[in-house]
């Protein structure tokens, strides 16, 4: 009770790392994993409770992804209004029009204008979707058996955080796109202006475009990760974001693979989607009424697993943090002894 709160016998106080909720006290360390580990932790939790994990598929990421693959709350007009200023923008930038940049401009604006018109779809059901998948892989470290009560008080404390955070999120998405944009025109039109030929200016562009999306991946990887920490942890916003940075230190390989691996089933659905369902490629078909609703069912799930390993992936994050932490405490001991003992020797 006398002990006073600072002591010149100790070099520097321990170390403060976030805390989770209390209810999530309980949670032991996670060893460190990589891609693969995840995967298969993931799997093992998913076997654990299916019937939990089903039921946030089919209520609430499955409306999303038939939203999202069948494009029927968005404008065709608008997709191609957009379209044909990034074919513009491409010409008056110097690079050949191809008909490959022409999809991938058709592409980008499709992915553009989906995520404007499906924004509340996503604001709501898919934020709801990654609460609960936080929550139900949080009470599985835990050993805590989920409750309907107690989780939807967790939404309500924890909702205006995810808001805030997926806001935040959204907001560091675009202005990075804008700034990829605008730097490709830079390039672009700084290599045309010194009088290279368009089929040259596609390489620099080339190299702008790869060097973006290194920059993308880590950015998603740090967003996906701040949102499980806007539920778990009382931060949210930009500071969920530099939690996120801090956090992800020493394991940024593992969220790489993570992120590759999710982008890659989620563009090969899409491909099946667009092939066998919105373009009649062979057939009559008839076969769009099981194929529609089974792609559908792919693309949910490969998010249900993107969301689950990003929730396994703070576990063993937080857990490499603290090890790293009590390494640091441990040695600032240790130089505190040492220093110690030379004043003695003197």
């Amino acid at each position: 009770m006398g002990r006073s709160v600072g002591k010149r016998n100790s070099p520097r106080s321990p170390p403060q790392i976030a805390r989770p909720w209390p209810e999530f006290l309980e949670v032991g360390v996670v060893p460190p994993m990589n891609a693969l580990e995840i995967l298969r932790e993931t799997v093992r939790i998913l076997r654990t409770d299916p019937s939990t994990f089903m039921s946030i598929l089919a209520l609430l990421i499955c409306p999303v992804s038939a939203a999202l693959l069948s494009n029927t709350i968005i404008d065709a007009a608008v997709v191609g209004a957009v379209s044909r200023r990034l074919v513009l923008w491409v010409v008056t930038s110097g690079l050949p029009l191809t008909h490959f940049l022409k999809q991938m401009c058709h592409h980008l604006a499709g992915t553009v204008v989906s995520s404007a018109f499906c924004f509340p779809l996503l604001l709501t059901f898919l934020l709801l979707a990654r609460a609960s998948i936080v929550y139900s892989v949080a009470c599985s470290y835990a050993g805590k058996k989920i409750v309907a009560l107690e989780f939807f008080g967790t939404v309500r404390r924890v909702w205006r955080r995810l808001v805030s955070t997926y806001l935040c999120v959204c907001v560091s998405i675009s202005g990075c796109l804008a700034l990829f944009l605008a730097l490709l025109v830079v390039v672009c039109n700084a290599f045309s202006g010194l009088g290279y030929p368009p089929e040259i200016v596609v390489y620099p562009a080339l190299f702008t475009v790869l060097v973006f999306s290194m920059v993308y991946a880590h950015m998603i990887i740090v967003c996906n990760l701040a949102s499980v920490i806007s539920v778990l942890e009382d931060v949210l916003g930009p500071q969920a974001l530099v939690r996120s940075v801090h956090l992800i230190k020493g394991q940024t390989q593992a969220g790489l693979l993570i992120f590759l691996g999710s982008t890659i089933g989620m563009a090969f659905v899409e491909g099946l989607f667009e092939h066998r369902v919105k373009t009649l490629s062979y057939g009559d078909g008839s076969s769009r009424l099981w194929e529609g609703p089974l792609l559908v069912l792919m693309y949910s799930f490969v998010v249900l697993a993107d969301y689950m390993m990003s929730a396994v992936f703070y576990f063993t994050c937080r857990s490499s943090s603290i090890e790293v932490l009590n390494g640091d405490d441990h040695s600032l001991e240790e130089l505190g002894k040492i220093s110690i003992e030379l004043v003695g020797a003197k």
